[in-house]
């Protein structure tokens, strides 16, 4: 079975994300949306609710499933016997980085692929840090989530 990760925060999950996924589809098996925890981050929101977010997205997609992990990234591939990661690029500053965790987790994780989508231009200028902001400024998110996403912030 081709099993790839999509790890992420996903604080929130946007449709840049989504896209991302949609178009990683066909390529894989399985797609595990992995939910990264790290105690040292804050995030505007919870573990649950990042998780019953992405669940109500794909629930009528049985190529996709929820999960949530510690730790390294690799360790989780290794754990749930996936060789790919998923990882979307909206621009140059984001392949350099990610090119480097990709070499990194090749090493790490036993020959763990990482697979590069580039971002279609009417989402490369959606990040999550940018949803995160609007969200907190009182702003309307919406146009940025997909449209089983709905945000309260009180």
């Amino acid at each position: 079975m081709k099993r790839a990760v999509f790890p992420g925060s996903f604080d929130p999950f946007t449709i840049g994300h989504y896209d991302i996924i949609q178009r990683a589809m066909p390529l894989f098996d399985e797609i595990v949306i992995a939910v990264g925890v790290n105690s040292q981050k804050k995030t505007l929101f919870d573990l649950d609710q990042r998780l019953q977010w992405l669940n109500k997205v794909f629930e009528s997609n049985s190529k996709v499933r929820v999960d949530h992990f510690e730790g390294l990234t690799a360790h989780y591939c290794n754990k749930i016997d996936a060789r790919y990661l998923i990882r979307g690029l909206r621009n140059a500053s984001d392949f350099d980085y990610e090119k480097t965790i990709s070499q990194l987790n090749s090493i790490v994780g036993k020959e763990l692929e990482t697979v590069f989508l580039i971002a279609l231009p009417q989402y490369s200028h959606i990040s999550s840090t940018i949803v995160r902001e609007i969200i907190k400024g009182g702003g309307d998110a919406s146009p940025f989530l997909p449209d089983t996403i709905q945000v309260n912030i009180n």
